[in-house]
């Protein structure tokens, strides 16, 4: 939900040009983590070395190789220690590959859509509402890049409205059920097969809860490890899918679900605070379903290969930790506010994440330029401005949290890029709205949609959330992807991009 704040901030107020201000000790935990891998690093090479001088040796060479260790019985012991120790460290700390077999984002149906027209005229009707903030929803929609087709649960649709328990859990059922249905029709997986469920829905957390309702629905296994994750904001999709890979590293040969979603239909807002009415204007309804294994075989077929998950978290600072705070106004209604502060929180949760990043991903020569930079800096002229890496050089795709559009123009302008790898954010936040959690994944079917994912390409996909935080995960295609049966833009897609009035 914290990105979603973007529409409404000045000129003077924008995401902080934190690539001109970064933390020399952020840098130092981005390579912490490359040198956490430096044993396998080392021995890839000198196994490949090694795998080369034997595939050039002769008969004649391995005849005199034999004859030699054949008398030398010290040095066949040494180097049968040295092999098995080395390739028992090797296979003991590396970490198990995680394959993305598939996933599926949920589409509602045409009768819950929320044009433009009909939801300031319902806005108006409801009565909750004084003439000073329908002008702010007013504007605010004019202005958050949404079209005419994103939904809204069908209990906000009544007049009055009728935001009960009941309707809330109909509204998860409906979102959690569809992808969740799609994803084992088109992977052809049985649920039984599941080992692990993670969910992720930050307001609504009833008793028992959405994994439970999961287990419940598709009558998963009893000794299944599932999962409830709840007020962590808009990035707990990428978290989700870190304690996913975790358990796939523990628990061998198996499979993990991630269901990543939100509920809107007891979180509207109904009171005249302006920091709580941003909600109302850009969320939308909307989930995605995603199936992880940790087996060789789905190698074959599965989509994708996460590389790497970097979490970034504020909260240990104050303004951070309220800048997004579900609380009461002084009418005793209940909403999410959301801080002045929160562009200049992003940026710098933001700033704190990709330094870290950077090390994993860039390739050397760009490392060594920011590198090189920013120690000159540090030691000899603080006002020399560090250099700016181009990430273009370590991704081909940009999942950015769709989460308003100010957001989305701010990290297009500090991350130097271009309209095209903006393209399946800004569409995802016309064609949807801000889906919370679940709006990378619809970025990366837009791609998909397109035709624009090949092998070896890598993606990085990147969502903020209350508390604060700031999350990424990249991802690499093990194949020409292609989308999948009743993919969300499969009725849309040749209608996009279109351009976004401005």
């Amino acid at each position: 939900m914290a990105a979603a704040a973007g529409v409404q901030i000045q000129q003077s107020r924008r995401l902080p040009d934190f690539l001109n201000s970064v933390n020399l000790k952020y840098v130092k935990l981005g390579y912490h983590y490359l040198i956490s891998n430096l044993l396998t690093l080392c021995l890839i090479p000198v196994m490949a070395v090694i795998l080369i001088e034997a595939s050039q040796m002769n008969p004649d060479d391995i005849l005199h190789l034999w004859k030699h260790l054949k008398y030398n019985l010290v040095s066949v012991i040494i180097c049968s220690t040295v092999l098995v120790f080395g390739s028992t460290v090797y296979i003991m700390t590396r970490p198990r590959p995680v394959y993305l077999v598939d996933y599926s984002c949920y589409k509602a149906n045409d009768e819950l859509k929320a044009p433009y027209e009909r939801f300031m005229q319902h806005s108006r009707l409801t009565g909750d509402f004084d003439e000073s903030s329908l002008e702010f929803q007013r504007k605010i929609l004019e202005r958050s890049g949404l079209g005419d087709e994103t939904y809204v649960p069908e209990a906000m649709h009544h007049l009055p409205p009728q935001p009960s328990m009941q309707a809330a859990r109909e509204e998860a059922e409906q979102v959690m059920f569809g992808a969740l249905d799609k994803l084992f029709a088109n992977t052809n997986v049985k649920p039984k097969d599941i080992g692990v469920l993670v969910v992720n829905c930050s307001l609504f957390n009833p008793t028992p809860s959405l994994s439970a309702m999961i287990v419940n629905k598709y009558k998963l296994r009893g000794n299944i490890r599932s999962f409830n994750l709840g007020g962590m904001g808009c990035s707990a999709g990428v978290i989700a899918v870190d304690l996913a890979k975790d358990m796939l590293q523990v628990h061998r040969n198996t499979y993990a679900v991630v269901v990543s979603t939100e509920n809107i239909t007891q979180n509207w807002y109904f009171g005249n605070e302006k920091s709580m009415l941003i909600p109302n204007c850009l969320f939308r309804v909307g989930g995605a379903a995603i199936l992880l294994s940790n087996k060789s075989v789905d190698r074959r077929r599965a989509k994708y290969k996460l590389v790497h998950v970097v979490r970034t978290h504020r909260g240990a600072d104050d303004k951070a930790f309220r800048c997004v705070y579900q609380e009461q106004d002084d009418a005793g209604k209940t909403g999410v506010s959301l801080s002045k502060d929160l562009m200049a929180i992003a940026g710098g949760a933001l700033k704190t994440n990709i330094t870290t990043l950077g090390p994993l991903v860039l390739p050397i020569s760009e490392q060594l330029l920011f590198f090189a930079t920013l120690i000159i800096k540090k030691i000899f002229n603080k006002h020399v401005k560090p250099y700016i890496p181009d990430f273009k050089l370590a991704f081909d795709h940009f999942c950015i949290h769709a989460g308003g559009r100010a957001v989305i123009d701010e990290l297009e302008k500090n991350l130097q890029l271009t309209q095209v790898h903006v393209e399946a954010s800004r569409m995802t936040l016309h064609r949807f709205g801000n889906t919370s959690s679940s709006s990378i994944w619809y970025e990366l079917a837009y791609t998909e949609a397109k035709g624009r994912m090949r092998k070896g390409y890598k993606v990085w996909q990147i969502a903020f959330g209350s508390g604060f935080k700031c999350n990424s995960a990249v991802w690499q295609a093990l194949r020409n992807v292609k989308p999948s049966p009743n993919g969300p833009w499969e009725d849309c897609i040749d209608r996009y991009p279109v351009k976004v009035v401005s």
